[in-house]
């Protein structure tokens, strides 16, 4: 049996009223939760800033990885750049060389696909989908499927091996909030899916326990010509969503929760109106991790609470320390005058550690954890 957990509201010293706003003067707000943005929580006050270290002994520690410098290119997403993996989920980075040759389909888990760059088709056993840059794309595990870029294309492939992906519970603000479930879209049989069944013969490559086997069909096994039932691949792109905001109170990530897996969450940072009361914070507020290990991939736009940083990049912090805005942010936010953010990244949350490959650490920029100075 699960515990309850001990909750019980107190309040000590100089606190403020309500969490991300109206901080008392001189002091530093840190979230110290559990279970993400989703369990229990109280907010301490610091005379100093939470992440204000003057040095850092490893193995632990906030790390930085820039995407921008994996140049080559490959026939498959089996041979794509392995960079963060755990029991439950796998993060890769995949340069398309061209139109695949052959089918993938992979029997250890569901694929999440979102396209940073280019534009194409996308071919799979219900039909076919255009994709273009900003799409997510949820390919459930055993779906072949295959793509022809119309453009370059890079995407980034989260794994999960451990569950399927669904939807979050919207709770009060009903299911149609963030994005309206009737705004995904799924594979079409249409002409263009007509046009490749006549293919006269095709390979798959299925992954299996991350072993590859290799099939041959005498005929195309994209050959559907119908389908019904509540499976299947979707699509949506970021621009379709409308995020949850607070002109008063600087909402949790877990507002922007866009998929869940059991042991993991994907959340979506979209451009929003900023904050407009004068006592809110109009920064990420500092938290701490501990229970998640925390990655954000940026993928367009100006980042607003960190330097140094641009599309392509990913921040990895493990949990056990707090993190949060970098000091240049401060000054920048003040003198800021737009009226939104111009931002656009992938925050995946996870229950488990991950490892860090070689081929990530040989794009790794080592000066990341010192950034807070």
């Amino acid at each position: 049996m699960a515990p309850n957990p001990i909750s019980f509201p107190r309040r000590e010293g100089r606190a403020s009223r309500q969490a991300h706003a109206d901080l008392p003067e001189g002091t530093y707000e840190q979230e110290f939760g559990r279970d993400g943005f989703y369990g229990p929580v109280s907010h301490l006050y610091h005379a100093h800033p939470p992440t204000g270290w003057s040095d850092w002994q490893e193995p632990t520690r906030p790390r930085a990885f820039d995407t921008t410098k994996t140049n080559a290119a490959s026939a498959s997403p089996w041979d794509a750049t392995a960079l963060f993996a755990n029991a439950a989920v796998k993060f890769r980075l995949w340069r398309a060389a061209g139109a695949m040759d052959h089918l993938a389909r992979n029997a250890d888990g569901d694929e999440l696909l979102f396209v940073h760059a280019g534009a194409g088709d996308l071919f799979c056993d219900f039909g076919h989908l255009a994709y273009g840059e900003g799409d997510y794309i949820v390919l459930p595990r055993g779906t072949m499927w295959r793509i022809e870029p119309m453009a370059p294309t890079t995407m980034l492939l989260i794994e999960a091996t451990d569950d399927r992906y669904g939807l979050p519970d919207k709770g009060i603000v009903g299911e149609h909030a963030f994005f309206d479930p009737a705004a995904l879209a799924t594979p079409a049989l249409d002409e263009r899916f007509r046009a490749q069944r006549d293919a006269p013969s095709w390979r798959v490559v299925l992954k299996r326990r991350d072993a590859l086997s290799t099939v041959t069909f005498p005929h195309n096994p994209l050959d559907a010509v119908g389908w019904k039932g509540t499976l299947a691949p979707v699509k949506i792109n970021w621009r379709d969503f409308r995020p949850l905001m607070s002109h008063r109170f600087h909402v949790p990530p877990s507002a922007h929760t866009t998929f869940l897996a059991n042991r993991f969450v994907v959340c979506t940072f979209a451009p929003r109106p900023l904050e407009s009361d004068p006592g809110a914070l109009k920064l990420p507020f500092y938290h701490s991790n501990v229970d998640y290990d925390e990655i954000i991939f940026y993928h367009r736009g100006q980042f607003m609470s960190r330097d140094n940083i641009h599309p392509g990049m990913i921040t990895f912090h493990p949990s056990g320390f707090p993190h949060g805005p970098h000091p240049k942010a401060f000054a920048a936010a003040a003198k800021a005058a737009r009226s939104e953010t111009d931002e656009v990244a992938v925050m995946v949350d996870t229950r488990d550690a991950l490892d860090v490959t070689a081929q990530a650490a040989a794009i790794e920029w080592s000066g990341y954890v010192d950034s807070w100075k």
